[in-house]
């Protein structure tokens, strides 16, 4: 049980004096982040904090980044978009990125596999019903919380069990961001390891189990699930939630 629990624990991603740049504009100011095994993280901040950036970051899209990125052992601050995917790690754009004339069922098998032990796509349709109803359906014809469904689902697929979310929620109804939720527990129950950027608190704040709070590309505070009550008049002000 020692030996499960230190798995458990030990750190799937941590970046460690990362910077990042988009042209000149230096975004990034030493961001120092550890993300374990089975985690949920939330990124909470307001517009140009540097949340989304840090994703990119993490991914190898931006134009320059220095410092370290250490993705399951492997170091991975030079290596190329493609590689660090091949880490097994999926991400979730906030545009979605759907290909509106591709059936919902082609673009869930589209992705290719960036490591062993993906998700079926009888498992991908138990986890989400809609989809299933809704897989001969072009892209373009989904609802917005149908595409936010299938833009996640289709990275089960690949494999990847480091899943980088970015505003998953923004502009759903309120019975989508609940099925989300519901998700977000499922595959934390399943083993998954998740970052997520989210400007919805609300949504954010019963799932993860430790939140960064960023401002102006660094990492101004940190603290677990259990601290939240505490924390809560500080994030009014960075915050206004």
């Amino acid at each position: 049980m020692a030996e499960a629990r230190n798995e458990k624990f030990t750190s799937l991603l941590a970046t460690k004096g990362l910077n990042a740049w988009y042209g000149e504009s230096h975004i990034l100011h030493g961001i120092d982040l550890t993300v374990n095994r089975g985690e949920v993280v939330t990124l909470l901040g307001r517009n140009g904090a540097g949340r989304t950036t840090t994703l990119k970051a993490i991914l190898g899209l931006v134009g320059r980044r220095s410092g370290s990125i250490m993705i399951n052992g492997t170091q991975a601050v030079h290596l190329p978009p493609h590689r660090i995917a091949h880490l097994g790690i999926g991400y979730c754009p906030e545009e979605r990125g759907i290909f509106t004339s591709l059936s919902c069922e082609e673009n869930l098998l589209l992705p290719p596999p960036v490591a062993s032990g993906g998700m079926s796509v009888d498992e991908i349709y138990a986890m989400f019903p809609n989809l299933k109803e809704r897989r001969q359906s072009p892209g373009g014809r989904l609802s917005g919380g149908e595409q936010q469904m299938l833009s996640v689902a289709r990275i089960l697929r690949t494999g990847a069990k480091l899943l980088l979310l970015d505003e998953i929620s923004e502009g759903l109804a309120p019975v989508i961001v609940q099925a989300l939720a519901r998700m977000i527990r499922a595959l934390k129950a399943e083993g998954f390891t998740i970052l997520m950027v989210e400007q919805n608190f609300r949504f954010a704040a019963p799932l993860a189990d430790r939140f960064l709070v960023m401002e102006h590309g660094q990492v101004i505070q940190e603290f677990t699930q259990s601290e939240l009550p505490a924390r809560l008049a500080r994030l009014h002000e960075y915050l206004s939630v």
